[in-house]
């Protein structure tokens, strides 16, 4: 079941206005959809209800295909457009298969927004560094958004992103658009070339030690799958970045979002309502631990 009409959703969800229950989902309309990749979408969704509140970068939302399921994503919109959310899905299981399926016009519920943000309201006067692999680029884009919104705020700011090859690029033209910029750094790399591809090649960690920003006085930002996130803060760590200036977004199999199931348990947290940003010094215990 991949879309409902509005009414049969409105009846699923018990009522059209869905109150301040976290647990009950607004109900949300595709007004847009656009293939990143041949399994990622971008999808631009209006209220229907009432709308959840603002989010902040980094924040996920928990997306629900009627009769199917929900699941979390991070939002990968601007969040200064507070009257429409934008959510970049891969679709890897029945539920990001259906929600990936879905047309304008169908409607999905949305609860949220939960867990942690990047917070670049800390890290004004410093460099920002954002560090993506793969579909990571998603959950930073809406902190890179904002920071060139915000562009005097910052000293220098670097994308530096990692994809396994040249089909897996997303936001192609935010990245045309942001290569364009005299004051924006971004440096991509592929693990596989391919014809035609005349970028780098190799993990996204290569691309570290020559990126311009002064460790000192820089602030990252990572997501990726976790092997990535390891190797990357390992390296920023060597570049000299303080472990408290080094955000890392996790991911783990969250079920409510609001820390009452337990299924995203890493160690002693829980990534759903403690994450999923955390600072390097409070997660690096707990990424070396093989059982976690």
């Amino acid at each position: 079941m991949t879309a409902v009409t509005e009414s049969a959703a409105a009846d699923l969800v018990g009522s059209a206005d869905s109150g301040t229950d976290p647990m009950v989902p607004h109900r949300y309309r595709v007004v847009r959809r656009r293939l990143e990749t041949r399994d990622t979408v971008t999808q631009l969704l209006e209220p229907l209800d009432e709308p959840i509140p603002a989010f902040a970068p980094g924040q996920f939302a928990m997306l629900y295909a009627f009769g199917v399921g929900e699941v979390p994503i991070s939002m990968s919109g601007d969040p200064s457009r507070v009257e429409l959310l934008q959510h970049t899905l891969r679709n890897v299981g029945a539920v990001t298969g259906a929600l990936c399926a879905a047309r304008p016009g169908a409607v999905i519920g949305v609860r949220g927004p939960f867990g942690t943000s990047w917070d670049l309201n800390s890290a004004y006067g410093h460099d920002l560094v954002f560090i993506a692999g793969g579909i990571g680029l998603a959950p930073l884009r809406s902190a890179l958004l904002q920071a060139l919104s915000q562009r005097e705020r910052y000293r220098r700011l670097v994308l530096l992103l990692g994809v396994r090859n040249p089909d897996e690029l997303m936001f192609r033209k935010d990245l045309r658009s942001w290569k364009g910029l005299f004051d924006v750094d971004v440096e991509i790399t592929v693990d596989r070339g391919a014809p035609g591809w005349r970028g780098q090649v190799g993990v996204v960690t290569t691309l570290l030690p020559q990126a311009p920003f002064d460790p000192d006085n820089a602030v990252a930002f990572v997501c990726g799958p976790e092997v990535m996130l390891r190797f990357t803060a390992l390296g920023l760590s060597q570049r000299g970045v303080p472990a408290q200036r080094i955000r890392l977004s996790t991911e783990r199999n969250m079920k409510c979002g609001v820390g009452l199931c337990g299924h995203c348990q890493l160690g002693p947290v829980l990534v759903c309502r403690d994450g999923p940003v955390f600072s390097y010094d409070r997660l690096a215990p707990l990424l070396h631990v093989r059982e976690l």
